[in-house]
């Protein structure tokens, strides 16, 4: 399938974060105990079996990258050998097949490649977002694992998740629903962990929230995670804290964030449980972070009927979140010397 070197005409700096159709997307089958070799398809749509696992039994796991424009026009990726991993770690807790790392990489590098037309150009302040997703499909009706996958990777230009103009300042809503049990799928990135979270953010925006913040489901004391994002603490005396839990999804985004805060910020780094109530007097800055949300500050978070604000009262973006946030977006633009070697890059023919 030729690459097109023309771009969309599309206005770039006011996409939101929303679907929108592109030209190709890769496919490739298990059955019989091995994987095809995969192609570009055209159309949109999947076509399953009513008795597969992922429409009965939620036997299916994603992954979300993005693509970005670097400066001298390089498509770049970021770190996708860690989304690799965590496929695959999710597909083993699902009982599905390892997607093999070549074939993942060819994947999303080929549904990259011929979506060139839609990767946003450097400045632009989108990205092209990037969906590998792995689903049991084929005949079933019982409990049991299908016989079938499908392996898929589609694009689609977005924005900011949050809407806003640079960083978005957000705020959270402790939930009182639990997220995932301690030792259950919440540390995979399966799709049922976000059907079951759709109740509690709506919860939270009915009090003025962007996003639920879940605490642990054992003693309803420590911090997870929010919503669709990991948290990210500046704490007083030097110290930069994430949760630590077995029931807390490991981010691509947040690995990389405490890395930056310790190797550029000269910070102490801490991956810990966070008990919130005890705990809240030290926060400085709090963010949620991932691959949709980049880092977004949170501004204020209500918690036991009252709302909490952060730096400045909630109305800047603090000092410690803000140059995280350079330091990462630099570097996953190609506008900032990768020291780590995570870009990788994907060759436009």
């Amino acid at each position: 399938m030729a690459t097109s070197k023309a771009k969309q005409d599309l206005d770039w700096a006011n996409l939101g974060f929303k679907y929108r159709p592109t030209k190709a997307r890769f496919s490739a089958i298990y059955r019989n105990g091995a994987w095809s070799e995969g192609a570009l398809v055209e159309s949109p749509m999947i076509e399953v079996h009513e008795g597969a696992p992922a429409l009965h039994y939620a036997q299916q796991c994603f992954e979300g990258m993005k693509a970005q424009t670097a400066p001298d026009g390089r498509v770049l990726l970021f770190r996708p050998d860690l989304n690799s991993e965590r496929m695959n770690r999710t597909a083993d807790r699902l009982l599905m097949p390892q997607v093999p790392r070549e074939l993942f990489l060819r994947g999303v590098e080929e549904a990259v490649r011929a979506n060139y037309a839609w990767v946003p150009p450097h400045g632009s302040g989108a990205s092209l977002y990037i969906r590998p997703m792995l689903i049991g499909v084929g005949e079933n009706l019982g409990l049991r694992p299908a016989t079938e996958y499908e392996f898929r990777v589609f694009v689609s230009p977005v924005g900011p998740y949050y809407k806003s103009a640079g960083m978005a300042i957000i705020s959270l809503a402790v939930s009182d629903f639990d997220r995932a049990a301690p030792a259950g799928t919440g540390a995979y990135k399966a799709g049922a962990n976000y059907a079951g979270g759709l109740l509690a953010t709506k919860k939270a925006q009915e009090l003025g929230a962007n996003e639920a913040l879940f605490l642990d489901s054992a003693k309803r004391l420590y911090i997870d995670e929010a919503g669709s994002a990991n948290i990210v603490i500046a704490m007083k005396g030097n110290r930069f804290a994430t949760p630590k839990s077995n029931a807390i999804l490991p981010s691509v985004t947040r690995r990389s964030i405490m890395t930056l805060a310790e190797q550029k910020l000269g910070l102490q780094i801490e991956e810990r449980p966070i008990e919130l109530r005890k705990e809240l007097a030290d926060f400085e800055e709090v963010a949620a972070c991932g691959t949709a949300a980049v880092l977004s500050p949170v501004g204020k978070l209500w918690v036991d009927g009252q709302w909490h604000h952060f730096h400045d009262k909630g109305e800047s973006v603090g000092p410690v979140m803000q140059k995280l946030y350079d330091l990462l977006v630099g570097i996953q633009r190609g506008e900032l010397a990768d020291e780590n070697g995570w870009v990788h890059e994907v060759t436009i023919d």
